[in-house]
């Protein structure tokens, strides 16, 4: 792996490491690559062994509720109030299309509501084509503090 040549925000690179320790994000190749305040951007690359279909060599939807899910712990983990530490209590993804296969699948996240205990996201999965998501989803986190 090379280094990366842009600057890095001491909470991205810590929550990059983190991100890498975890053995599904690495398996999958997940590699954050905006963290913002209530919002990240995590990209996976495409790897035919995360296929669903062979004969159409379309990524499993599963390995896209993963991509998405962690984007949108780490945007509820970049929230200004945010919890020592949180987990999904519920994520709902609608599939829109099948993604290009080939292709990079992108996960945009960002949080929309915080109450005491709750954090509201919504989150969105695109390929090369980002003006037709793949999949796009709204969930709940818990927050620890």
């Amino acid at each position: 792996m090379t280094e990366d040549p842009r600057p890095q925000d001491p909470r991205l690179a810590l929550a990059q490491s983190f991100i890498r320790a975890l053995p599904h994000s690495a398996a999958l190749g997940m590699d954050l690559v905006h963290l913002g305040a209530g919002e990240a951007v995590i990209t996976m690359p495409y790897d035919p062994r995360l296929v669903g279909d062979p004969a159409t060599g379309v990524i499993h939807g599963g390995a896209i509720s993963a991509l998405m899910d962690t984007a949108s712990g780490a945007s509820v983990m970049s929230h200004p109030s945010a919890p020592r530490s949180t987990a999904t209590l519920d994520l709902r993804i609608d599939y829109m299309r099948p993604a290009t296969p080939g292709q990079r699948i992108t996960a945009r996240a960002e949080v929309t509501h915080v109450t005491r205990s709750v954090a509201f996201i919504r989150v969105t999965a695109c390929d090369e084509d980002t003006a037709r998501p793949v999949a796009q989803g709204t969930g709940t986190f818990t927050l620890e503090r």
